[in-house]
């Protein structure tokens, strides 16, 4: 019970990093173009985790860092970053793009965020795992939650919304992805492959499709950081730890949870109003928590 209390600790922090991090994308945007911005926070990223893996194997006893690793250790590390890093990379560039195409921010955040629905549907048809009634009926609330928070407008389906769902399937794969691989890998080290290959990704389509310039990446260096040392090297970190042998629906329920912080965080940092759709959304979420995290939900034990 205390290690899954721990691990959804970690995925509640993510998702207030992620929540209260959004307004980072677009303040870059006016400068630089979406490889761009994805390939510099990358980069960030990884440097700052391979700094803090290269500074705990000297300082913490017994501790290997990646370089360390014998040669099977290593293979399996570079399939499981790569993996992820590709998901990540993938998945990330067709949200942009999705907005960039037409969607509004808040319909966009409400059918990324359908990955809470993808997660368990993907789950029973890949690996037969079914979902009990009560996970069902907590992703249900979360949906329903999700919908009043982002979407103000008639839902309509057009270009734009097609990619996002597209976004959403991704973000799907990248949670079963790190579902299969977190149990084996060190998370930092996992983390680390990770961003270094979304890097790698993002970097290609900034050559062959964006023509970004310095002086545009230093107006907007403040954001990048924050992208790159909280967002990614942080939040994404830590939803690998939060899913170390834990339920990939329930972490995906808590994750979602970045879309009731976002909406705290407007309400605090720019002075946005929450009306009762916001507030009944937000009071859905939280019930969909709550509901996750009741004994046998997950199909664990109480004594689990």
């Amino acid at each position: 019970m205390k290690s899954r209390m721990k691990q959804n600790s970690l995925a509640l922090l993510a998702a207030l990093i992620w929540g209260f991090g959004f307004s980072a994308q677009s303040m870059s945007a006016e400068y630089i173009g979406p490889f761009t911005f994805n390939c510099v926070r990358n980069i960030i990223a990884f440097l700052a985790l391979l700094l803090i893996d290269l500074a705990a194997s000297r300082f913490i006893p017994g501790r290997r860092n990646m370089f360390q690793l014998d040669g099977a250790g290593k293979k399996f590390l570079l399939l499981g970053g790569c993996a992820c890093g590709a998901m990540l990379a993938l998945a990330s560039f067709a949200q942009q793009l999705g907005i960039t195409v037409g969607t509004s921010a808040g319909k966009a955040g409400f059918i990324t965020a359908m990955y809470i629905v993808l997660v368990p549907l993907l789950s029973l048809l890949l690996f037969r795992r079914k979902p009990t009634l009560l996970l069902a009926g907590s992703v249900a609330l979360a949906v329903a939650g999700l919908y009043f928070l982002s979407v103000t407008e008639a839902f309509t389906i057009a270009a734009g919304d097609l990619i996002i769902m597209l976004c959403a399937l991704l973000y799907a794969g990248h949670i079963l992805v790190i579902d299969r691989f977190s149990p084996h890998l060190d998370g930092i080290h996992m983390s680390c492959i990770q961003f270094l290959a979304a890097a790698v990704i993002s970097g290609a389509g900034m050559f062959a499709a964006e023509r970004s310039t310095l002086p545009g990446i230093a107006m907007c260096l403040l954001p990048l950081l924050y992208a790159g040392l909280f967002s990614s090297a942080a939040g994404y970190t830590l939803q690998i730890l939060a899913q170390k042998d834990a339920d990939p629906t329930v972490v995906s329920i808590l994750l979602s949870l970045e879309s009731v912080f976002a909406v705290i965080g407007g309400a605090l940092l720019l002075g946005e109003r929450m009306g009762v759709r916001e507030l009944l959304g937000c009071a859905l979420m939280m019930a969909a928590v709550v509901l996750a995290q009741l004994p046998g939900a997950s199909g664990e034990t109480a004594s689990s």
